[in-house]
């Protein structure tokens, strides 16, 4: 699944700043191929109770997310899978 243009294009003017006292972690992401996939898992996990930063890494396939406390994986994978894309686990 896709959601860039046919061309290839999209854009994200989004900016994250994260809480170095949070508790990070990295998860790898399949299916993310633009800005648009960018502010698409960026807004499902940003909405997940405790989350305090998101930062996504299209090219790379990674999301790391920074959060009060460990983040509940299965909510977050339910929270990426509703975005239509795939938690693959953490990287």
């Amino acid at each position: 699944m896709s959601c860039c243009s046919t061309d290839g294009t999209c854009s994200t003017d989004a900016t994250v700043t994260v809480d170095p006292a949070a508790v990070t972690t990295v998860y790898a992401v399949a299916g993310m191929t633009c800005g648009h996939c960018e502010q698409a898992v960026g807004k499902a996990v940003s909405a997940l109770p405790g989350v305090t930063a998101v930062r996504v890494d299209v090219a790379a396939g990674l999301v790391t997310v920074s959060a009060e406390a460990e983040p509940d994986e299965a909510a977050l994978r339910a929270a990426v899978d509703d975005a239509g894309y795939e938690l693959t686990g953490r990287a």
